[in-house]
């Protein structure tokens, strides 16, 4: 399985949009379905550190990466500092008491992930956040300096994924840890994200709305569609000429309409939102309607918690009244 290699900074390309949408959206599917059958099963501090081979890497690794991020080691045994940091990062794992999880690769018997991940040498540790990897530090780091850069990554993954990381129980065996209860749309959910994978939004769309007309207010299916119906609106799309027909033509709602589409799936959150907005307070009746309608559904693809949708929403107000 071929790791992802995406960039976590500030720029939301298509495929970081969507991976950050499905893993934000997962991990509140997963909170709210636990929390109706009686909240999230904890796990024992044992489990927190793990073996990984290539069969299980896509489970282990990638899977987990959806809910809270994975650090994981690439050791061997006869590498002498991998003996030094290894003990430090499993018991790093502990303290952090679920906020990653640690995964330990012998390189020895897993060559296949090493060229995968491209590692030059051992120790090395990557993370992989969303199913998105990305380098942590290579050799036999100070403390002080891997605690700084669980922190960094822990932060990012919860301010930008929603990842909180996962409940720990000390009094807990491995034995006893309960996976949590399979959700009811499991099955049109994983369709969903198959469809989006293979690069058809259409089936991915349908989807997202089989599972919302039956549960209207599902997390995980509502943010899925939005994501899925603005990559649909982008696929195919000349930028150069939408964005040449917006400054050509401010009084077009639909040349804005269109530019806010690529504004935010090319990062530009905040310059679609102050598009949309501007074009709502100088517009009125239908098209006021439509950059409004639009403007909701891009505070949907970000996410209700975003700063910057709450900053959003104000200014849609003021616009409006």
């Amino acid at each position: 399985m071929q790791p992802r290699n995406m960039s976590m900074s500030g720029v939301v390309d298509l495929a970081a949009v969507k991976a950050a949408g499905e893993a934000k959206a997962k991990a509140e599917a997963a909170r709210a379905e636990a929390a109706r059958h009686g909240g999230t099963p904890a796990v024992a501090p044992s489990a927190l550190v793990i073996d990984v081979d290539e069969a299980g890497f896509e489970r282990d690794v990638l899977q987990r990466s959806a809910e809270v991020p994975v650090v994981i080691d690439f050791w061997a045994e006869w590498c002498e500092p991998c003996k030094q940091l290894g003990p430090l990062l499993e018991r790093l794992a502990v303290e952090y008491n679920g906020r990653f999880l640690l995964a330990k690769i012998d390189v020895d018997a897993n060559q296949m992930l090493m060229q995968q991940f491209g590692i030059q040498g051992i120790p090395a540790v990557f993370a992989v956040v969303a199913g998105q990897a990305l380098p942590l530090f290579q050799g036999a780091a100070p403390e002080a300096q891997i605690r700084q850069t669980l922190d960094q990554l822990v932060q990012v993954a919860e301010e930008r994924f929603g990842l909180t990381g996962i409940q720990v129980d000390p009094d807990a065996s491995g034995a006893e840890a309960a996976a949590a209860p399979a959700g009811p749309y499991d099955a049109l959910l994983e369709a969903a994200m198959s469809a989006l994978d293979a690069g058809d939004l259409a089936g991915a769309v349908q989807a997202y709305k089989n599972v919302l007309a039956d549960d209207p207010g599902h997390p995980e299916a509502k943010l899925g569609l939005a994501q899925a119906e603005l990559l649909s609106r982008v696929q195919g799309v000349d930028p150069q000429q939408v964005r040449k027909n917006a400054a050509d033509n401010p009084a077009d709602v639909a040349a804005q309409i269109a530019a806010a589409d690529l504004d935010l799936v090319g990062g530009h959150v905040q310059d679609a939102f102050g598009r949309l907005v501007d074009t709502v307070r100088r517009t009125a009746g239908e098209d006021r309607d439509a950059a409004r309608v639009r403007l909701l559904e891009l505070f949907e693809v970000i996410g209700a918690d975003d700063p910057r949708v709450t900053a959003a929403r104000q200014a849609l107000a003021s616009a409006l009244f």
